[in-house]
């Protein structure tokens, strides 16, 4: 792919961009050797071999410098995709954001209380969070949300709970086999009627109450469908066109009328679409790829304008 290739915005940005690389490197008197990985950085390098001015400065330049430019599109992949086993990663992405805060979610507390309500948006308990940086044991169960698969997370989460129990003398029965988090919802309400407990424990147990809501929750279930479907999509990337992928998705784009509770909405279709073209590197242009690019748009914007409330997000978009 040449700059003569790229749309004509697309080649205004890397001009302007080849100018502000050269006079930064005017700057620092360099005179540079250009390595490039990623077809859009190849244009931006050999741009900038080839730019008058450029050239000029290079002649008189005294220090020498290797530049290696490099396409950033995979780090959106990793901005969009649903990377493995992590119920870190889950939880951060499921539950509602602890207001004023970018890393944290808020976790729900009623369950230590003796307030009986379905409604998940009460707000007469303050929230739980995840920093808990001075209980030991709960920053312990974080590493292991982080580090290890979530089935094995999930049991370190069950044991963390028992060894607490056994600590307050609290009449907890340690039992063997997969964890519920029905299972973890017993044993924290062994907890709700001792203060001294709750107070001791309070850090574990809100890491425990934000494993259970995650797991309950209906989008946990959609990010495991999200893996799959990626997982599978690299499969097909590898082995057909880039057309052939949009017309495997073109079934699943339904409008809102049509769609279940297992169906992907718009915005999910925006990440996918993201993910795919992020990972599928240099795109084959072409009269087959235009009609099924086509295809996928059409059936996206009438699922949009199909929405009977939009999200913050869609309304942002249109």
């Amino acid at each position: 792919v040449g700059l003569g290739a790229l749309p004509a915005e697309l080649r205004a940005a890397v001009r302007a961009l080849v100018g502000d690389l050269d006079s930064l490197f005017t700057a620092l008197g360099l005179r540079e050797e250009s390595f490039a990985v990623g077809a859009l950085s190849r244009v931006v390098a050999a741009e900038l071999a080839s730019y008058a001015p450029a050239r000029n400065r290079r002649r008189t330049a005294t220090n020498k410098a290797s530049v290696i430019f490099v396409d950033r599109t995979l780090d959106l992949a990793g901005a969009v995709g649903h990377h493995g086993d992590n119920l870190a990663e889950k939880i951060l992405s499921v539950l509602p954001k602890l207001p004023g805060h970018k890393t944290d979610v808020m976790v729900n507390m009623v369950e230590l209380t003796a307030l009986q309500t379905t409604d998940e948006t009460c707000s007469i308990i303050a929230p739980g969070c995840l920093a808990q940086p001075n209980d030991p044991a709960a920053k312990a169960l974080w590493e292991s949300f982080m580090n290890l698969k979530q089935k094995e997370a999930v049991m370190e989460a069950r044991r963390h709970l028992v060894e607490a129990a056994s600590r307050e003398n609290l009449p907890i029965k340690m039992s063997m086999g997969e964890v519920t988090p029905e299972q973890l919802s017993s044993y924290i309400q062994l907890f709700r009627n001792n203060l001294k407990a709750l107070e001791n424990h309070c850090g574990l147990l809100q890491l425990v109450l934000a494993t259970v809501q995650t797991l309950k929750h209906p989008q946990t279930s959609k990010w495991d469908n999200f893996l799959a479907f990626e997982r599978l999509l690299l499969q097909t990337i590898g082995e057909s066109e880039m057309p052939s992928v949009l017309n495997q998705l073109l079934p699943m784009i339904k409008s809102y009328n049509e769609r279940t509770k297992d169906d992907y909405a718009c915005e999910d279709f925006l990440v996918l679409l993201i993910y795919i073209y992020s990972v599928v590197g240099e795109i084959k242009c072409g009269k087959e790829l235009d009609t099924a690019e086509e295809k996928v748009k059409r059936a996206l914007v009438k699922a949009i304008c199909d929405e009977p409330e939009p999200s913050p997000l869609l309304q942002k978009i249109t």
